[in-house]
């Protein structure tokens, strides 16, 4: 059951820090955008008290037959037209510029949590910690984009939506006090926040309502975008019938929340709409009614016109604050919204805060909640920069708690290329998470270059929207590229080593611009890969399966180029035509596990060439077993016959 949002002290506390990001100082744009819109709320109250009399005293001079006095208040109202319409106009321009200054401000921050710190910062890299070692936010586009965009417009149109009527109630009120006189207003005030009582003890959590729809689009949204990552997946599977129950289950919880939602919804608008504009117009009728049949202390004897002028101005001025009161509590609703969006926002900026300080909530498997493993899990391990790559009884742990290597050590010198092996969940890939910044360590010490040091070639590499060019020197701009004294030709020579230069032709030419994924093939995906390897020349390659695409004798050109550039690389393949470029290996047994040893790669290739002899004997067995059987048999049978 997610938790009840509502507008209590906890919403202005949150509400309280996000301003302080959207509206940094008293000096800044959207404190000036404020102040403008607070300017311009004024001036509509003071043109709407203006109308307030002129209405009353059109109708006072039509009562009275003066037709010039007509005419002259009918051109005070037209005239007055052009300034009300000019801050009506103005009054929306500057609540929408107030919304997306206040999303601009939101958004920059959060961006600047979320994927801007320094890449070898302890605190970087949130936007793969969120997603992968903690589970309070399973969509962080939806809040990034979607949330933070209606959290600025509610916040921008509550200003307006509760400011305005608040002053026009209390501008209203004064000038009702003094036509009708206090007691009545005192009168009309008891009974208007009476009925107000009632109305918000039976207004539904809205806020709650709006979170909870949020969660609900943004899961619904979720997977449909996992449909669309992974179709060639669900197409060879023909997972179609299983993908669309799913997709029909999130969207039937939608429909559930917003049905339940509209009933409520329902229920409070006819309470609302019969509080506030049918019983309150109804006190404010009795109201203005006071003047006429009761004679009032301070107010003098008036005709008829004067009496019909009252009324009308008193109405109109009554109305008016009955709609101020209305938007008032209407403005509740909005304000419960607010808080629904508040505590969206406030949740993502809380959990990266806390990922940044590696506070973390992972759902854990059973396993961690053992003597031994819980205490891994609770230790903390040491990380010193280095030139090279040293583990000292360092566990591998995953995220949700799955411990498995309680210690491992293991040391790798610059050009000492490292081959890793074993079966899959044994922590090959963990170990490079570990290297590369992204996971935390638990216990032991490491030692390692900064992140920036290292580049990851996974099976399927990213490549990024952009150009051609954009594929090779990511994550570089084109700016950076020649900073670096590096040219389109120079890049051309790259492609030549990884056989790739016609591509560049095919595609028409370095400013391409494709969907990558789709227009190269899986090898020159890699090769792509390969080539922003050789751009970038770091001290460190990871190759997760890096080659298990590319041709055997193109692979060997890639390895001994990356290790002419002074490349260390740490491979993981079981490919034996590999071996020979490493001089160590890692070897994980899949049951917590491993050997650490020099890896003698003709002796390697040797054994393995005399078990696969062996192993090929060994499936002959069972066919010279059964025709040993064969012939045993016809021997008998010949035996028998003789006799």
């Amino acid at each position: 059951m997610p938790p009840r949002v509502a507008v209590d002290a906890l919403f202005y506390q949150r509400l309280r820090v996000i301003l302080r990001i959207v509206i940094p100082s008293v000096r800044s744009k959207e404190a000036l955008l404020l102040v403008m819109h607070s300017s311009l709320l004024v001036l509509r109250t003071a043109i709407s008290l203006y109308v307030a009399a002129l209405d009353g005293k059109i109708v006072a001079s039509l009562v009275r037959g003066r037709s010039f006095e007509f005419l002259l208040n009918i051109i005070r109202w037209l005239l007055v037209a052009v300034p009300a319409t000019w801050t009506n106009s103005w009054l929306s321009f500057v609540q929408n510029k107030l919304a997306i200054a206040y999303r601009t401000r939101l958004t920059h921050e959060v961006l600047e949590q979320y994927i801007g710190e320094l890449p070898d910062s302890p605190e970087s890299k949130v936007y793969y910690k969120i997603s992968n070692l903690d589970d309070r936010i399973k969509n962080a586009d939806q809040l990034i984009t979607h949330d933070i965009q209606r959290f600025s417009a509610h916040l921008a149109g509550i200003y307006a939506n509760l400011a305005k009527p608040i002053l026009d109630v209390i501008l209203y009120n004064y000038q009702l006090s003094q036509n009708i006189g206090a007691e009545g207003l005192v009168l009309l005030t008891i009974l208007i926040q009476s009925s107000a009582a009632l109305l918000r003890a039976v207004t539904p959590s809205f806020g709650t309502y709006t979170s909870q729809s949020a969660a609900l689009a943004g899961s619904l949204r979720h997977a449909h975008s996992r449909l669309a990552e992974f179709a060639e997946e669900v197409a060879f599977f023909g997972g179609e019938d299983a993908e669309k129950e799913i997709l029909e289950k999130e969207y039937m919880n939608l429909v559930r929340h917003e049905e339940k939602v509209m009933a409520r919804r329902w229920w409070y608008g006819c309470a609302e709409e019969g509080i506030v504009k049918w019983l309150w117009g109804s006190f404010g009728l009795v109201v203005c009614a006071i003047p006429i049949f009761f004679r009032l202390p301070g107010l003098s004897v008036i005709d008829l016109g004067g009496r019909t002028e009252g009324f009308v101005t008193n109405r109109r001025l009554l109305l008016s604050s009955s709609d101020a009161m209305g938007r008032v509590m209407y403005s509740y609703k909005d304000l419960a919204e607010l808080a629904g969006y508040t505590a969206r926002v406030s949740l993502l900026l809380d959990t990266m805060s806390d990922v940044r300080k590696g506070k973390f909530e992972k759902r854990l498997v059973a396993s961690a909640l053992d003597g031994e493993n819980s205490g891994i899990l609770s230790g903390q391990g040491k990380i010193f920069e280095a030139e090279d790559i040293q583990f000292e009884d360092v566990p591998i742990v995953t995220p949700n708690g799955d411990v498995l290597l309680k210690s491992l050590t293991f040391s790798v010198k610059p050009g000492g290329h490292l081959l890793i092996v074993g079966p899959n969940g044994s922590g090959k890939s963990s170990l490079f998470r570990i290297l590369g910044g992204l996971w935390p360590v638990y216990g032991g010490t490491v030692r390692k270059p900064p992140a920036s040091d290292f580049i990851l070639i996974p099976q399927r590499p990213y490549l990024s929207l952009g150009t051609l060019r954009d594929q090779v020197i990511y994550p570089h701009s084109q700016e950076q590229m020649k900073a670096r004294g590096v040219s389109d030709a120079d890049l051309l020579a790259i492609l030549a080593v990884v056989g790739m230069t016609s591509v560049v032709e095919r595609e028409g030419g370095w400013e391409a611009n494709r969907e990558w994924r789709e227009a190269l093939s899986g090898g020159d995906q890699q090769k792509i890969a390969w080539a922003r390897l050789f751009y970038h020349q770091p001290k460190y390659a990871i190759l997760d399966e890096a080659t298990s695409l590319v041709p055997s004798d193109m692979e060997g050109k890639m390895m001994e180029h990356a290790t002419a550039l002074g490349i260390t690389l740490l491979t993981v393949s079981h490919r034996p035509s590999l071996w020979k470029y490493h001089s160590t290996i890692l070897q994980f047994d899949g049951q917590g596990g491993y050997v650490f040893t020099q890896l003698n790669a003709e002796k390697r290739l040797s054994l393995q060439e005399e078990k696969g002899r062996l192993q090929a004997k060994l499936l002959e067995v069972p066919k010279l077993k059964s025709r040993l059987a064969e012939l045993r048999s016809l021997a008998n049978l010949r035996r028998d016959t003789t006799q």
